[in-house]
């Protein structure tokens, strides 16, 4: 789906490593909650609180997912899913967005 409906969105946005990964908190009636970012060219690393399904929704990650020694092309489009309380890198080489679902 390209278009969120029927959502409320915060004003305040998650900044992280310096301004270099951004998201927006999104929550929906049913008191789901997603958040929409932007991540510009760079290797980060991340932990989870709780499961997520990261959808690709724009450019290209390459991720290291926990437990795995080689990384993971994941392109717009391609999404992968992360358990909770976990480390896992990624990185890019050019701007790219996502959608995460938190399960």
């Amino acid at each position: 789906m390209s278009m969120l409906q029927h959502v409320s969105v915060a004003k305040q946005a998650n900044v992280y490593f310096n301004g270099k990964v951004t998201s927006r908190s999104v929550l929906f009636t049913d008191g789901s909650r997603q958040t929409l970012g932007v991540v510009l060219p760079g290797e980060y690393e991340f932990s989870t609180a709780e499961g997520e399904i990261m959808q690709v929704t724009s450019g290209e990650f390459e991720v290291l997912l926990p437990g795995e020694t080689d990384w993971k092309a994941f392109k717009a489009g391609s999404q992968f899913e992360l358990a909770p309380n976990v480390s896992f890198s990624l990185r890019t080489s050019q701007i790219s967005e996502y959608c995460c679902h938190y399960i």
